[in-house]
């Protein structure tokens, strides 16, 4: 077991650096252009966001639509460290994403008294909060934005903290501390009767999504070198956009979490020859999907290398019995 567990990671490792080659290779050959890479480190960022949210909302159980908040918090805290007082990129990333896992806290521990629509509501207000805060706070750029953030997140290092918060987050649900939060997600009075602390578990589970957030903030904010404090940047909307992402791709699976950022990443790029009807389309889109997979696109499974070794014999012995 031990011997297998060890040849799926050396496989997946392989799999990953061939990705990562394959694309640096496909941009020195002029195939992949700087907007490509462009949409394809955002694809890197919106992993990390989803699957964050994922380990809040689809192992945990909780119902939080303030993501964005967590975000705002490293995106804006990182880019005041570099700019004004020009600390380490890296070190930058990891105090907002301190910041943000401590904002985690404070919201998790007054919030657990409440439960679906009520705790939505809370997380949402602490969203906004959050964007008001930095739409009034002249030191990062107040309404005028913060701009003149230096780029120093590229497409290599966006990929590699994606990998390292599904594999952080896929550790974790797979230990005990995980087998907990699921407790608590699937009947919080049961789990507390057998001795789960559901308090702790929820406050952690929070603290961890949202570390994972202001470490996604930091690296969008180094990229595009400019933060507004506006609803589709930091508000409402951006939250949105990541609740839609992880319902897409299914509650608790972190393959679904993956799928889904990337797909909806790059899906409004190719409408946008379709400037007109992209409002339309897209909506549309996406209710099909509900009411044809209203688990979400893997309803909770995750994809294996066995699975696809299994899909792969299935096609070859299909092909050959046509």
């Amino acid at each position: 077991m031990l011997f297998r567990s060890k040849l799926t990671g050396l496989v997946w490792t392989a799999l990953l650096a061939l990705v990562y080659a394959a694309v640096r290779f496909l941009e020195g050959r002029g195939v992949l252009l700087p907007y490509h890479v462009q949409i394809l480190s955002l694809c890197c960022i919106n992993i990390i966001l989803v699957v964050s949210l994922n380990l809040i909302n689809g192992f945990t159980g909780q119902f939080s639509i303030g993501h964005a908040g967590f975000f705002a918090i490293g995106a804006y805290l990182s880019a005041y460290l570099t700019v004004k007082l020009q600390v380490p990129f890296l070190a930058a990333v990891l105090c907002g994403a301190l910041l943000a896992g401590v904002s985690g806290v404070a919201v998790g521990l007054p919030a657990l008294r409440l439960r679906g629509d009520y705790l939505a509501i809370a997380t949402l207000g602490f969203g906004e909060i959050i964007r008001v805060i930095i739409l009034n706070t002249d030191a990062v750029g107040g309404a005028r934005g913060f701009s003149g953030i230096p780029k120093y997140t590229t497409f290599g290092l966006a990929y590699l903290i994606a990998i390292i918060t599904v594999v952080a987050i896929h550790n974790f649900v797979s230990s005990d501390f995980g087998r907990a939060c699921l407790a608590v997600r699937e009947d919080e009075i049961a789990a507390e009767s057998l001795g789960v602390n559901s308090t702790y578990f929820k406050v952690l589970a929070f603290a961890l999504g949202a570390s994972f957030a202001g470490a996604a903030g930091a690296l969008f904010s180094h990229y595009l070198q400019y933060m507004a404090p506006t609803a589709s940047q930091i508000g409402f909307l951006k939250s949105i956009d990541i609740l839609i992402m992880l319902v897409l791709g299914g509650l608790g699976s972190l393959t679904g979490s993956v799928i889904a950022a990337i797909v909806l990443t790059i899906l409004p790029e190719f409408l946008r020859g379709f400037a007109e009807y992209r409002m339309v389309i897209y909506p549309l889109l996406l209710i099909a999907v509900m009411i044809y997979r209203p688990a979400g696109l893997m309803a909770g499974r995750e994809l294996s290398l066995s699975s696809l070794l299994a899909l792969g014999k299935g096609a070859r012995t299909h092909g050959q019995h046509s």
